[in-house]
């Protein structure tokens, strides 16, 4: 008797992202809020055009830390539409850690990071490999 294997379905990933001006503001003032500690939280998209980031998931039970942002990923709801994640880091640098490269590569397929001051000007993506990634501001 043979063991049957499953196609893996191919996963839908965008050539390019957006995000809604609305969301990501809410990102800064979530930033803001938590400082001088780390925000984190999942990122959700449109569930039509699945390019599009709509909307910040705060997971219950998230330690946040001067350095740190520990997820309690047995938290996050079942939702397809849930692609990535967001943190905050109190200095002005959005450069990814070693800790963030890897999150980065066990969850999702887009993640921002926003330094401090937490604006427009201060603010990365990255993919899961931690490569950066330009995300338009819709």
């Amino acid at each position: 008797m043979g063991f049957f294997r499953r196609k893996k379905k191919t996963e839908y990933t965008p050539t390019s992202w957006m995000i809604k001006r609305e969301c990501l503001n809410l990102i800064f003032e979530c930033a803001k809020s938590s400082f001088p500690n780390e925000f984190g939280g999942l990122l959700r998209v449109d569930t039509e055009s699945k390019d599009t980031i709509i909307e910040v998931i705060i997971l219950p039970g998230t330690i946040s830390g001067d350095s740190h942002a520990i997820f309690q990923m047995h938290m996050r709801p079942i939702d397809f539409s849930i692609v990535g994640t967001v943190h905050s880091h109190p200095s002005p640098s959005a450069r990814p850690s070693d800790a963030d490269l890897h999150l980065f590569s066990k969850y999702g397929k887009i993640h921002i990071i926003a330094a401090s001051p937490f604006n427009e000007e201060s603010w990365k993506a990255y993919d899961y490999s931690g490569k950066e990634v330009e995300v338009a501001i819709v």
